[in-house]
């Protein structure tokens, strides 16, 4: 009497979470699906076509080309998030004062919305007028009219700069809570037995935030997937298609091209490529197994 009981509050308490879900993930999913199957401009009336519009976007290379720009822009937003991030966060989850005042600066990036770093960005990288070009001028660095954002071969490194420009502060902001979670005895034991700075980074605080790593490389990875709104302010997928990645080519496909059956195509392969890359990040980090960090306390 008391399991079912309890089973059935345990369920109850589940409900809004799985109808939460359910609205805002599985229904969308599935809609995006049939809508992958339909030959559709968006207005007027929609005929089905089954697996054309899968047919046509896997043979052309304008999918697959978006598909490598995006694993790309991964990888870049990884590299310049991740250890930026950790260094930041450690250096602001001391508690002296001036820490503290660092972390409040360090954290105003993420207040700002993203149309509104794009646009600010655009300025300061303008070859015409750009305050880049006079600063790197100044340190004798360049010949002040490097075109950041019209150069196809940069455009995308660029282009995570100032994604990690916006989102490194929030990553610092989990590191920093990583870090005042590790217990202080650890770094009492290694200053008795001598353990400098460095020494202590890779012994104690690094392993100890084995998890948050995890967690934050998830964040990095699935997030890059959606990033939609900075990359259209800033260079609209250009120059050219350098920067078309998955979420640009989804909108121009459906929007653009008047195209919805493409578009919700990208749209699948968005969220598929998504779920099996926070599978295979989770499972090969033993995340999943939730041990304790509290190893060695």
């Amino acid at each position: 009497m008391i399991s079912e009981r309890l089973n059935a509050s345990r369920i109850v308490m589940m409900l809004p979470a799985v109808i939460f879900f359910a609205a805002f993930a599985l229904i969308p999913m599935f809609v995006a699906v049939y809508y992958s199957g339909l030959n559709w401009s968006g207005v007027g009336s929609a005929s089905w076509v089954g697996f054309a519009n899968w047919r046509a976007m896997l043979e052309s290379g304008e999918l697959w080309h978006s598909f490598w720009l995006t694993i790309a822009l991964m990888f870049w937003c990884w590299i310049l998030q991740s250890p930026l991030g950790l260094l930041i966060g450690v250096f602001t989850a001391g508690h002296q004062r001036h820490r503290a005042v660092f972390g409040a600066l360090y954290f105003i990036p993420l207040l700002f919305s993203s149309v509104a770093i794009g646009v600010t960005w655009s300025y300061i990288l303008s070859p015409t007028f750009g305050l880049m070009d006079d600063l790197l001028k100044s340190l004798g660095i360049g010949n002040g009219f490097e075109n950041w954002l019209g150069n196809p071969h940069i455009a995308l490194f660029v282009i995570a700069c100032i994604i990690s420009w916006q989102y490194i502060p929030f990553n610092a902001l989990l590191y920093q809570s990583g870090v005042r979670q590790i217990p202080r005895s650890l770094y009492e034991a290694a200053m008795i037995d001598g353990a400098g700075p460095i020494r202590t980074f890779f012994s104690i605080t690094l392993p100890q935030l084995k998890y948050t790593i995890t967690t934050t490389t998830v964040l990095i990875l699935t997030g890059t997937l959606t990033y939609f709104d900075l990359i259209y302010v800033v260079t609209n997928g250009g120059p050219g298609d350098a920067t078309q990645v998955l979420a640009i080519d989804m909108y121009k496909q459906a929007f653009t091209n008047l195209n919805i059956g493409a578009g919700s195509v990208v749209a699948v392969v968005l969220a598929v490529f998504g779920l099996v890359l926070s599978i295979l990040t989770l499972k090969f980090t033993g995340f999943n197994k939730m041990e304790s960090q509290m190893e060695g306390a």
